[in-house]
């Protein structure tokens, strides 16, 4: 397929995020974690339809797990390295994969123009959760799905307070703006999304546990009647 950077909506900034020596570590690392994420990747995908929004796309690794039955997919990434690796990555896939610049905060298409938006491991690194959340129930058609795995709060105490503290110190600082403390589901809640199944994991599931171990995989919807 031929990756082409869509003409539709609000322009954005090519650079709006800039990365580079995160990106090049994430592009070298994140395909041999490929055995413990492709099956988590086929199920946060599995069943879509039509047209789809990814947003922080990163180097295009989800790309290869979209099913048939999807007709286009717009990718947003808005780390220019990462994008082009997106760029190559859309042309090996299955389905028609257009790759843009843009950020979560703004994003650069059609309001009500796809029937899902995927979000996967984007929101830890996103600067304001609910102008984004409220960008993607803006983009979303009404009755449109959320598809989500992202990593968060953890249960318990102690490792709470080791995500609040590395994410007052080093852990954006090394890890591209990441934040491992957020509340996936209850920011999707404040969005006006209704959430569906979902379902937490620890990734990976056997080993030490870090600050990013505690995940949740799962569906929302933007309500059919709304007051937008």
């Amino acid at each position: 397929m031929v990756a082409r950077i869509p003409s539709v909506g609000r322009k954005a900034a090519r650079d709006a995020v800039h990365h580079p020596l995160f990106a090049r570590f994430y592009a070298r690392m994140s395909p041999k974690a490929e055995p413990v994420m492709g099956p988590i990747r086929t199920e946060l995908l599995a069943g879509l339809t039509g047209r789809v929004l990814e947003i922080g796309a990163g180097n295009g690794l989800n790309f290869g797990y979209y099913p048939r039955s999807v007709s286009e997919v717009v990718a947003i990434e808005p780390e220019r390295e990462l994008r082009q690796l997106a760029v190559e990555a859309a042309q090996r896939a299955d389905v028609p994969v257009d790759v843009a610049p843009g950020t979560a905060e703004a994003l650069p298409v059609k309001s009500e123009g796809y029937d899902a938006v995927v979000l996967s491991i984007v929101l830890c690194s996103v600067r304001d959760v609910p102008r984004a959340l409220a960008e993607v129930r803006r983009v979303v058609r009404p009755g449109g799905e959320v598809r989500f795995f992202e990593h968060g709060r953890a249960p318990g105490r102690g490792m709470r307070a080791v995500q609040s503290a590395v994410d007052a110190t080093v852990w954006p600082l090394l890890f591209g703006g990441c934040r491992t403390g957020n509340d996936t589901l209850g920011a999707l809640r404040d969005a006006g999304f209704e959430l569906g199944a979902y379902r937490s994991l620890l990734v990976p599931e056997r080993g030490p546990r870090v600050p990013t171990s505690y995940c949740v995989l799962g569906t929302a919807r933007r309500p059919e009647l709304t007051d937008d």
